[in-house]
């Protein structure tokens, strides 16, 4: 249906502008309502998490202030200047940025500037030339059903759920290249304390040697010396090889090879000065995480789906119209007295689509389905987390000081048993087996330090720390 004129029809437009935005007003959302599903998950975590009155939460804890090394702070500034997974979260998120608009946009009528020549025959001999100039709006919806509203409304969740797995990302970043930088201080620490037991051994073996060569011990006594050398050379061997593969980790995670003029960093056994950490009620801490937001949104987008699926069942007003000048003459199209307009609304009514958009609903609904199945798995594996952080840092402490007290026993056991040799009350085996369980005893030690440090880093990351708008 067409209607067109040319006389001025400017109180008309204003008319029409106003029944239009009256219309637009009452367009509601086809959506079900979203009942976000229960957690499925215990009300409390299993270890204890009370903690100091005035502690802060993590994820009130910029990363800055967490960490103390100025080491560790340098490279993990470098890894969110040029991390590639980073960087394409940042970019998702102009993705979905993008995407929001062009939805949004489709609530609003799309207004062109256009100039178009049109012939037609008026007898059978002759052609007439009509030249017209003006303003355009093609195929406008009429959101009466909230189709379009839906549409943008899942497409603003998806954007939401775009930022919310960039602040993921971050923290997994922050908390990685920490944990990294760890592995690469105990591998560091590892190389001493097997360079020194290296050092020793070697000494011990040049001194069986000595005592051979003049028939003051057996030949038994210098293989096994010479044994527990060799051993010791191996493992020097590897955890060379272990500090470069952790190397090349690091400079993955930071987009860079390491920089020369790094500060001094801390080592592996520094005392730990990171702030203590309070946990609280799973349903405090789940919301403080920026995946379970992302899956919750993600969620909101998928039911606003349902209200678009929905909506295509109903009618679609769609308005073309212009307004403008025309004339058969090219030189007097801009003439006053020459005003034409048009406007054309259609509205289509589904009968027949083979079932399409009763597929598009089903598809919508098990698409929501999927998404609320997804929002519970991230809260479960997030509670996991917390609780696996929690009972690393219930156990690892104490882990720890016991592993010290050994190596000290160890140490002293050596120390007696390396005496008793020298003096002739004892045979060198006991030397070798109290070197060999000092040396695991160590690196037991070692090892154990190193779990216990990351694990405050990874509890600081299940419990949402690690993001900070100024690292934008």
């Amino acid at each position: 249906m067409s209607i067109g004129s040319v006389r001025n029809t400017r109180p008309a437009l204003v008319v029409g502008a106003a029944l239009l935005a009256t219309v637009l007003s009452g367009c509601a959302s086809r959506a079900p309502t979203l009942e976000r599903p229960a957690a499925p998950v215990a009300a409390t975590f299993a270890v204890e998490t009370a903690a100091a009155p005035n502690a802060v939460a993590a994820s009130a804890i910029e990363w800055q202030k967490f960490f103390v090394d100025v080491r560790l702070k340098r490279l993990i500034a470098l890894a969110l200047e040029n991390n590639r997974d980073l960087r394409i979260a940042v970019l998702n998120i102009e993705q979905a940025r993008a995407q929001f608009d062009i939805r949004r946009a489709d609530q609003w009528p799309t207004v062109n500037a256009g100039v178009a020549l049109a012939r037609q025959p008026p007898t059978a001999s002759t052609l007439a030339s009509v030249y017209s100039a003006g303003v355009l709006v093609t195929s406008y919806e009429l959101d009466l059903f909230g189709r379009v509203r839906s549409l943008a409304d899942s497409a603003l969740a998806q954007y939401l759920a775009s930022e919310e797995a960039r602040k993921a990302v971050q923290i997994s970043l922050v908390a990685t290249v920490a944990n990294a930088y760890l592995s690469l201080q105990g591998d560091e620490e590892l190389l001493r304390v097997t360079k020194q037991t290296l050092d020793t051994r070697e000494a011990s073996y040049h001194l069986i040697k000595l005592r051979f060569d003049n028939g003051a011990s057996s030949q038994i006594d210098l293989r096994q010396a010479e044994s527990l050398m060799e051993s010791a050379r191996a493992a020097l061997i590897i955890a060379r090889r272990q500090r470069s593969l952790d190397e090349n980790a690091l400079v993955l995670l930071i987009g860079q090879p390491l920089p020369l003029d790094l500060p001094e960093g801390l080592a592996i056994t520094a005392p730990d000065k990171l702030p203590e950490l309070p946990v609280g009620l799973p349903s405090d801490v789940l919301v403080r995480r920026p995946d379970v937001r992302q899956a919750e949104q993600q969620l909101i987008a998928a039911n606003a789906n349902i209200g678009a699926a929905r909506a295509a069942f109903f009618p679609r007003i769609t308005l073309t119209g212009s307004l403008g000048s025309a004339s058969t003459e090219l030189d007097g199209l801009f003439q006053s007295g020459l005003n034409a307009w048009t406007f054309m609304p259609q509205l289509l009514q589904p009968i027949f689509d083979a079932g399409r958009n009763d597929a598009n609903l089903k598809l919508s609904e098990v698409n929501r389905n999927i998404a609320v199945a997804q929002y519970e798995r991230t809260i479960q594996s997030a509670f996991r987390e917390v609780a696996d952080a929690l009972a690393g840092r219930a156990t690892l402490g104490e882990q720890l000081r016991t592993q010290q007290a050994l190596v000290r026993v160890e140490q002293d056991r050596y120390r007696l048993a390396d005496l008793r040799y020298r003096n002739g009350a004892s045979s060198y085996i006991d030397v070798l087996d109290a070197q060999r369980a000092l040396f695991t005893a160590q690196l037991t030690e070692l090892q154990t330090q190193i779990q216990y440090t990351q694990n405050l880093v990874t509890l600081y990351r299940v419990l949402g720390g690690g993001w900070t708008d100024s690292s934008r």
